[in-house]
């Protein structure tokens, strides 16, 4: 399920001086050596000779906060940009399974070629001579659910080259490949076409409780990792009675996170290695909080709290709130300008004083943000909630219901004096038209690309344009990037005849039919760095890709062709007059092969 890159990441081969540099920086360091054994009691992995459990979380909330709740583990999904992150783990004795992603079929990679194969096999390479020897590595993660409608021998076969390769250049870290969970016949093809996979990790949400007796059902031999975890997912429960899903409390998501822990990863000693909870951070999937652990303003909710007394066998001095059920007091079908009230009862366990804070928002959970993807911010409706009265540990809000018809979705916070937060809410329907809301605003810098870091993640390079196929796409490029970087992105086209192209979406893949798009007013200029790898290439580059006639187009837009030459240079647009009240297609380039494939280079592209 969850992580599912909308980005084409087959790779380009290094160079080979580049190649040998990681070879010799990665000589210099010193690795810590893990082992998966065999024992009497079943399997065990060994870290420094001594017995490791994994107590982890993925995610990008603080690290402190990890090693603090008694967590010694961190999962990444890709392995761009590390060492940053593997220094701050290793000083807090945080070890990190890194993971190398693959490519998914359902966004274009075929493991029937065996030019993308080899070139995702190369970039796996690159990876493990960068990081071997990083003391803060426990393992590696080959892949995240690339399986899921692809269950093919060649898939595994290529996992397997992967893990073979591995096992050859760091004899001192395990293997594992994670799926989305397991149904059809995942564990026993992973038997079968990887032996050199020491550990099978398993994405499991509405099934972690039954997890561990359903593995040896399927013919598990290996051991596993959960490597994913938390409440039941949008796809794993039923919709009401207006068909949207109805999102479980913080307290009863972290009443959940224990029964898959205690039934699944403590339950099933010798076989389990330990989990890795979902999310340690916050993101907008479905809706603002589904899989959340901590909210925005970095307050943490019940399961944290859950996960500490698992791991530590000791609870938070002062736990968060508990919340009940937000209660709609009448029919959760409305017409415009009614009032309705709704209701919600909260306490902290220690006794302590809680606030209630409640929010109104667009419901986003049957528009195609599932699966992984991270939306921007819902819209909220401050005016619509027209009071608040609070009474001891029970809160009600009256609101009007939205002239713009569709679904809604009501959240109440409550916060405690100790960081501690709890959050529910429930849905009703204005039985209206539905109109379009107005994009979310973003804040400034908005970054769609840079070699500094990560970038926003508001727009998406999923809008791949033309003969999708030949191009190519390597955010980790370490060809001549700009003074002073380590890396670059490197695009093109690898056919001599046609053209291709890619956009940046919000959300992915929306071609102005989806809701999304974000308001770039406040932004002056779209900047962006480019060169290209022989002089003279044409690109065209813009922002702004969506017609009129769909019903989230882009409210401005802007294009120009320029011929690149092989030194970087900065090119800017300048947005003064322009309408950005809704910007869906953040940046494009296209261009045709003429009769010759071409490369570019491209850093730093940020509306300012």
């Amino acid at each position: 399920m969850m992580v599912m890159s909308l980005i084409r990441r087959w790779f380009q081969v290094s160079a080979v001086g580049l190649f040998v540099a990681a070879v010799c920086a990665s000589a210099a360091a010193a690795p810590v050596k893990v082992q998966v054994v065999k024992t009497a009691a079943g399997w065990q992995m060994l870290r420094g000779g001594r017995p490791y459990f994994i107590k982890g979380a993925g995610g990008d909330e603080s690290l402190a906060k990890l090693a603090a709740a008694g967590g010694n583990s961190l999962r990444t999904w890709g392995a761009d940009n590390l060492n940053g992150k593997l220094a701050a783990a290793h000083k807090l004795g945080i070890a990190v399974t890194i993971g190398i992603w693959l490519g998914h079929p359902q966004d274009g990679f075929n493991y029937n070629s065996a030019a993308q194969v080899r070139q995702q096999y190369q970039q796996a390479k690159r990876f493990v001579l960068e990081y071997r020897n990083n003391p803060a590595l426990l393992m590696w993660g080959i892949g995240n659910e690339m399986e899921n409608g692809y269950d093919k021998p060649q898939l595994w076969k290529a996992v397997e080259q992967i893990a073979k390769m591995i096992h050859r250049l760091d004899p001192n870290h395990p293997t594992m490949t994670v799926v989305a969970e397991i149904g059809g016949h995942k564990v026993a093809k992973i038997n079968k076409y990887c032996p050199d996979i020491d550990v099978i990790g398993i994405n499991s949400y509405g099934g972690g409780p039954s997890l561990g007796e359903r593995y040896k059902k399927a013919g598990g031999v290996k051991p596993y990792v959960i490597t994913e975890f938390g409440p039941p997912g949008t796809w794993e429960i039923g919709a009401n009675s207006i068909g949207l899903p109805d999102e479980m409390t913080s307290t009863q998501k972290a009443a959940y996170y224990a029964q898959t822990y205690k039934h699944s990863v403590l339950g099933e000693p010798g076989l389990c290695l330990g989990s890795y909870a979902f999310a340690w951070g916050w993101k907008v999937e479905a809706t603002p909080t589904w899989f959340g652990l901590f909210l925005p303003n970095g307050r943490r909710l019940n399961a944290v709290d859950t996960l500490q007394t698992l791991w530590t066998g000791k609870a938070p001095t002062h736990l968060c709130p508990a919340i009940s059920p937000v209660t709609l007091l009448g029919p959760n079908k409305l017409k415009p300008g009614t009032t309705i009230t709704a209701k919600v009862a909260a306490h902290e366990p220690g006794g302590g004083k809680v606030t209630f804070h409640w929010v109104l928002r667009r419901d986003i959970s049957k528009i195609g943000w599932t699966g992984g993807l991270s939306a921007p911010m819902p819209p909220s409706f401050t005016s619509a909630i027209t009071h608040v009265h609070t009474s001891g540990h029970v809160s009600e809000a009256t609101m009007t219901v939205p002239a713009n018809g569709g679904p809604y979705r009501l959240f109440c916070y409550v916060y405690n004096n100790h960081r501690g937060a709890a959050v529910a809410n429930t849905t009703f329907y204005s039985d209206a038209p539905v109109g379009i809301d107005p994009a979310p605003t973003a804040k400034m810098p908005v970054t769609l690309y840079t070699s500094r870091g990560p970038d926003s993640g508001a727009y998406i390079p999923s809008g791949w344009m033309g003969n999708y196929a030949a191009v190519v796409y390597d955010p980790g490029c370490r060809t001549h990037p700009r003074k002073g970087r380590t890396h670059c992105l490197k695009v093109g086209y690898n056919q001599p005849s046609g053209w291709g192209g890619i956009v940046w979406q919000n959300p992915a893949n929306n071609w102005g039919r989806l809701p999304g798009g974000l308001n770039l007013s406040a932004a002056k200029t779209l900047t962006f760095w480019a060169r290209a790898k022989i002089p003279g290439q044409t690109i065209t580059f813009g922002y702004g890709a969506t017609d009129g006639d769909t019903p989230y187009h882009d409210t401005g837009k802007d294009s120009r062709s320029i011929k690149l030459s092989t030194h970087w240079k900065q090119y800017t647009f300048n947005l003064a007059g322009k309408d950005m009240s809704r910007i869906v297609s953040g940046f494009f380039w296209s261009a045709g092969a003429n009769n010759a494939p071409f490369t570019f280079y491209l850093d730093g592209i940020e509306y300012h």
